[in-house]
């Protein structure tokens, strides 16, 4: 996967970075919910797990946007990826421990569940921090709380301060005036990202959601 440096010196968003980044090191989330009504009943219909589903519009929220792909390369160059997957957490029942996933990503949903049906299969009884090796550098993380229905969530990131990329979040999802409602999560670093760009996620979140019937392949 392709990953883009940025120039610094000629980027538009240089002051903020820097300011965000080395004087007042500032991450920030926000929580809000996604209307599922007919979404869920669809997938289930189908016999689709809301999971994966989630993965994928989430996924396509990230790529439509470059500010949620910025990060440090390796190298320690910034930049940003032509496009990312996600690194997703799953839940051992019998020993309440979870581990971390990656799958490969397809433009198309059917392609894409397929993909992570094949991955839990073969990978979903490994146990320890990460089920499935050789993760590629171009993931972004998900996780899922399902016990609990949130209105607020948030991580406290240690260290250097330096880590870009968003975190999302899913909850329990809830009934609430007659429609089914889903808190999702996402933090962002101040130095990539504004509330602009954080609602820009929820709302193209919400469209995702909303106009299920286009990729799920229903009328």
């Amino acid at each position: 996967m392709k990953f883009q440096r940025i120039d610094l010196d000629n980027w538009s968003r240089k002051s903020y970075f820097e300011h965000y980044l080395n004087r007042v090191n500032c991450t920030f989330s926000m929580t809000a919910n996604i209307d599922i009504t007919e979404l869920l009943p669809t997938l289930r219909q189908k016999g689709m797990k809301l999971y994966p589903a989630f993965l994928y519009m989430v996924t396509n929220v990230v790529n439509a946007h470059r500010e949620f792909r910025t990060s440090f390369h390796t190298d320690g160059e910034l930049g940003y990826w032509e496009s990312m997957i996600p690194s997703y957490t799953f839940f051992h029942q019998d020993d309440q421990t979870f581990s971390t996933m990656w799958t490969e990503f397809a433009d198309e949903f059917h392609v894409y569940y397929q993909n992570y049906v094949a991955d839990m299969k073969r990978y979903g009884d490994n146990k320890g921090f990460v089920a499935k090796e050789q993760e590629p550098p171009y993931t972004f993380p998900v996780s899922c709380i399902p016990w609990v229905s949130f209105s607020g969530f948030n991580l406290n990131l240690s260290g250097d301060g330096r880590y870009l990329l968003p975190i999302i979040t899913s909850g329990k999802y809830f009934k609430q005036e007659g429609k089914t409602l889903l808190p999702v999560s996402l933090q962002v670093h101040h130095a990539v990202c504004d509330g602009y760009h954080a609602s820009l996620f929820i709302n193209d979140l919400q469209k995702w959601a909303t106009n299920y019937k286009e990729w799920l392949g229903v009328e």
